[in-house]
């Protein structure tokens, strides 16, 4: 005769009710041959321990140590030797990974971690005024780690599904010059005998809407002047790959950024003007840099700009320009008109918005940007659109105040 707990209910083979009303399940493992007990406070909880239980024996994993006790760490290690990445790639994934979960997360076993401990480590980091692109970073190794246990059968499920939403700190909106503050810069840099030897590549990143690596990596072998071509077919990152921050060779940062740009008078003008800059400077195009020589824009020495060096360059002329700005308006009486800070992607989105504005074809704008995904290219058009339409609506106004 079946066994019953206290509610009269039959009991399985291996089930037990406790004097206390606790029940229990007992069942042998088959990997050790030793008898495993687990306890739960209800009949419907212990029976979906016991389903797991039958799930585990199944597959060959019920107390199998040299599974359970995989960690987060180990996981990591074994997913980086099943994918191909390219090195710059893989050397951003373990950097990552070092700075941010290999000594919190990272330690803790893979079974058990739950979506809580996911959304936990998020929210730290939120705190800690991450980004959410660090976030989404993170999340897209954590994702197929999971996967990969889930498909080996060490885990039941991926605890990171869901978890991401709502954590990160929200990056701040892209800044473009509008054509009047364009203007006004590129008229102070010429016009100033300390910035002025920057205008030609502060035109060209306009012009060309290059990213940083990109332009840092841009020999004159990149420049065909005959054909009236660029090619864009690597870029030069300055990070630490355990040798030191240096700046390394790599592709472009997607598929899509192996281009060739066409040049147009702008760029053919600015062009010429860096390199008779050069020829007065003289410029030693002999320093290599990871099997690369002849920049076209670059520090005394010879060797390519490293982005922060951009990013300063921006800084002292905007800061000299508002400085001006303000003097310039308190002696006039009028609020002074100054620029926005700005970066090296700023002058990347504000090149893009130009080429934007004059109806380029989206699909050919995609191209010129290297943009992988023709989403992030309508962005832009759709901002264009949206500030169009506003200002639109805004001229009714006026309309309609003139007529009252």
């Amino acid at each position: 005769m079946a066994r019953k707990d206290n509610k009269g209910r039959n009991l399985k083979e291996g089930e037990s009710q406790r004097k206390d009303g606790t029940y229990m399940y007992r069942f042998t493992d088959p990997k050790t041959g030793k008898r495993v007990c687990k306890y739960s406070k209800d009949l419907p909880s212990l029976r979906e321990i016991e389903k797991d239980i039958q799930h585990d024996i199944a597959v060959g994993l019920v107390v199998a140590a040299n599974v359970k006790n995989i960690t987060l760490n180990e996981a990591f290690e074994r997913y980086m030797g099943m994918i191909q990445l390219e090195p710059t790639t893989r050397n951003n994934y373990l950097a990552l990974w070092k700075n941010h979960v290999e000594d919190s997360i990272g330690n803790m076993k893979l079974v058990d971690i739950r979506a809580s401990h996911i959304k936990t480590f998020y929210n730290q980091k939120t705190i800690a005024g991450y980004a959410w692109g660090t976030l989404k970073l993170l999340h897209g190794i954590f994702a197929p780690i999971f996967e990969s246990a889930l498909e080996d059968d060490i885990v039941r499920k991926s605890p990171v599904k869901g978890t991401l939403s709502g954590y990160g700190v929200k990056p701040k909106e892209k800044v473009a010059l509008s054509n009047e503050e364009q203007d006004n810069l590129l008229e102070f840099i010429q016009g100033n005998a300390c910035f002025n030897k920057h205008y030609p590549m502060i035109q060209f990143m306009i012009s060309t809407a290059l990213r940083i690596g990109e332009l840092s990596g841009l020999t004159w072998n990149d420049i065909d002047f005959k054909a009236r071509e660029i090619r864009i077919d690597h870029q030069l990152v300055y990070k630490n790959y355990g040798d030191g921050c240096k700046f390394h060779k790599s592709t472009p940062k997607t598929e899509a950024g192996n281009r060739t740009i066409p040049m147009t008078e702008t760029m053919h003008r600015v062009l010429l003007m860096q390199k008779e800059q050069q020829f007065l400077l003289n410029i030693n195009h002999d320093v290599e840099v990871d099997g690369l020589k002849n920049f076209v824009f670059t520090a005394k020495s010879g060797g390519p700009l490293a982005p922060n060096a951009v990013n300063s360059i921006l800084y002292n002329i905007i800061n000299k320009y508002n400085s001006l700005e303000q003097g310039k308006a308190a002696s006039e009486k009028r609020k002074p008109e100054l620029l926005p800070k700005i970066s090296a992607h700023s002058l990347r989105h504000t090149g893009c918005t130009r080429m934007a504005e004059s109806g380029m074809d989206p699909k050919v704008l995609q191209y010129i940007m290297g943009h992988k995904d023709i989403a992030i290219t309508m962005d832009v058009y759709n901002h264009i659109a949206d500030l169009q339409r506003v200002q639109k609506e805004m001229a009714k106004v006026d309309v309609m105040a003139v007529i009252g």
